[in-house]
C-alpha cells in the first residue's frame, strides 16, 4: 500500500453523525476512526455496567453503526472501522455490532473486541498504591468504581491482522487508534520510534475530529470559518514513512489550514518534546505545516523515542453529590436583586444546617467564569443566579437546590425560571502501573 487514507468520525461520545457518514460515503477511506472516550466517560460507563452487565458501551454505538456499516462493502475500496466505543464493555459492544450487521445483511463481517484495559482487580490487590491526588487505593474503599489503563496499538494491530472489519476497544490512547492501522498497513517495526512518532502526530491532529477543520478554531470576526453548520471532519493521506496530508471531503464546511493545524497541535500537549503515549514518546518540537492546496496541509517534522515502561491508569471513584439551584432576574436592578438572592440562599443554607463541602454562588454572564476580574461596564438587562455545592449525602444536595427554588416567593422580587438538580460526583484520578499488568486480549467473531 502506497497511501493510507484515515478519517476521523468522532471526537467525543456525543459528536455529530453526518460528517462521519460523509467521510464513509465520499472520503475514499481505508479506515474510519471513532474516538469517543474521555476520562470521566469511561468511569461513567463502568458505573452503568455495574447497574446493567449488558450496558457500559457508548450509547450512540448502534446509531453510528447503522449509518456507516453499509459503506464497508460499497465500491472497490475496503473500509474498516476502529473505535473505542466499547468503553467498559467492548465485547457487549461487539455483540451489538454483529447484531446490526446481521440486520443489514452483512454476512461474514468480522468484528473484534479488544479488552485488557480494565485493571480494577489489579488495583484492589495493591491497596497501598497512591493516586496523583495523594489518596491511596485503600482510602477509596467501596467508593472505587473503575480503573482503566491506556492501552496502545498492540490489540488493534492484532485484530487487524486477524482481518477484522470492525475493531471495538475499551480505553486505548486516542492517537493509538490512528497509529495502529498505519503500523498494520506499512509493517513498521515495534521499535521504529521515528515513524511511530510521525504516526502519533497524525493521530493527534485527527483525534478531536472537527476541531482541526475549524470547529474549535472559529471566532467570528477574528478567525472566520465558512459554513460551520456543515463542518466537515478531517482525513489524512499517509505514506509509508508516516508523512501525512491533512484534508477533508471537498465541498464540506469548515476550513483546514496551517492555523487550524497549529492550534490542534498545541491542544492538550504539555511538553512538545516529550508527548507520552503507550506506543512512543513523541517529539513534536520540530513539527511544521505547509499548505499544499485548498483545505490541504502537509504535516512533517515529528519524531519519537522509546515508549514508556509504564501505562497511565484513570481511576474513577464516588466523591459525594452536587446540589444545584438556578433562578433568573430581569429588568431594572436585575444584578442587585440577583446578588441579594444569592446572599439569602447562602444564609438559608447556614440557618437550616445544610452541610456543604464546596460552594459556589455566581451570576451567569457576570462573574461565573472569571470572577470580578474582567467585568464589562454597563448593567445587563438579565442575569441568572446559580448556587451549587458538593455535599456528602444526596439529601443535603437536594436541600441546597430546594433553598434556591424557594426564592420564587420568598424574595427578592421578580425571580423566575427556577431549576434544581442533584447528581452524584464521579471523580477521576490517575496513577501509573507496569505495562505487563495490562495485557490486551482480542476476541474475534463473524456475522453468520
Amino acid at each position: 500500500m502506497n497511501t493510507l487514507r484515515i478519517g476521523a468520525g468522532a471526537g467525543y461520545s456525543g459528536d455529530r453523525l453526518e460528517p462521519a457518514v460523509e467521510l464513509a460515503r465520499d472520503g475514499q477511506l481505508d479506515y474510519l476512526i471513532f474516538e469517543c472516550l474521555a476520562e470521566r466517560t469511561i468511569a461513567l460507563a463502568q458505573q452503568a455496567r455495574l447497574a446493567d452487565p449488558e450496558a457500559g458501551f457508548d450509547p450512540l454505538l448502534a446509531t453510528r453503526m447503522r449509518a456507516v456499516l453499509p459503506y464497508l462493502r460499497q465500491g472497490g475500496r475496503r473500509l474498516r472501522i476502529i473505535s473505542n466505543m466499547g468503553a467498559a464493555n467492548p465485547r457487549g459492544a461487539a455483540r451489538q455490532v454483529l447484531a446490526i450487521a446481521a440486520e443489514l445483511g452483512l454476512h461474514g463481517l468480522k468484528v473484534a473486541a479488544v479488552e485488557g484495559d480494565d485493571v480494577l482487580t489489579v488495583l484492589r490487590q495493591h491497596p497501598d498504591w497512591t493516586l496523583d491526588n495523594g489518596q491511596r487505593v485503600a482510602d477509596l474503599g467501596e467508593r472505587l468504581v473503575s480503573a482503566n489503563a491506556y492501552l496502545g496499538v498492540e490489540g488493534i494491530v492484532e485484530a487487524l491482522a486477524l482481518d477484522a472489519d470492525v475493531v471495538i476497544t475499551g480505553r486505548v490512547a486516542d492517537p493509538s487508534l490512528f497509529l495502529a492501522p498505519q503500523i498494520h498497513a506499512f509493517g513498521w517495526a515495534a521499535d521504529d520510534w521515528l515513524r511511530r512518532g510521525r504516526g502519533t502526530l497524525t493521530g493527534h491532529l485527527l483525534e478531536c475530529a472537527g476541531q482541526v477543520s475549524g470547529g474549535y478554531f472559529a471566532d467570528p470576526g477574528v478567525k472566520d470559518v465558512p459554513d460551520l453548520a456543515r463542518l466537515g471532519f478531517p482525513l489524512a493521506e499517509i505514506d509509508g514513512d508516516g508523512h501525512a496530508q491533512i484534508t477533508k471531503v471537498a465541498g464540506s464546511g469548515g476550513r483546514l489550514d496551517v492555523a487550524t493545524c497549529t492550534e490542534q497541535l498545541l491542544y492538550e500537549v504539555h511538553d512538545p518534546r516529550c508527548y507520552l503515549t503507550p506506543d512512543v514518546v513523541a517529539d513534536f518540537s520540530a513539527v511544521r505545516f505547509d499548505a499544499t492546496g485548498p483545505d490541504r496541509v502537509l504535516a512533517s517534522g515529528a519524531s519519537g523515542t522509546e515508549r514508556p515502561e509504564q501505562l497511565k491508569v484513570t481511576v474513577g471513584y464516588r466523591d459525594g453529590w452536587i446540589g444545584e439551584g438556578q433562578i433568573s432576574y430581569g429588568g431594572p436592578n436585575a444584578v442587585a436583586r440577583a446578588r441579594l438572592a444569592g446572599q439569602v440562599a447562602m444564609q438559608r443554607l447556614a440557618l437550616t444546617g445544610v452541610a456543604v463541602e464546596e460552594l459556589r454562588c455566581e451570576l451567569l454572564g457576570v462573574d461565573s467564569l472569571h470572577g470580578s476580574s474582567f467585568g464589562q461596564p454597563g448593567e445587563p438587562w438579565e442575569v441568572r443566579l446559580r448556587v451549587a455545592g458538593r455535599c456528602a449525602t444526596r439529601a443535603m444536595a437536594q436541600a441546597l437546590g430546594n433553598e434556591v427554588e424557594t426564592l420564587y416567593t420568598n424574595g427578592p422580587a421578580g425571580g423566575g425560571g427556577a431549576t434544581r438538580q442533584v447528581r452524584e460526583v464521579l471523580a477521576v484520578a490517575s496513577l501509573y502501573l507496569p505495562r505487563e499488568l495490562a495485557v490486551p486480549r482480542v476476541h474475534l467473531e463473524v456475522c453468520p
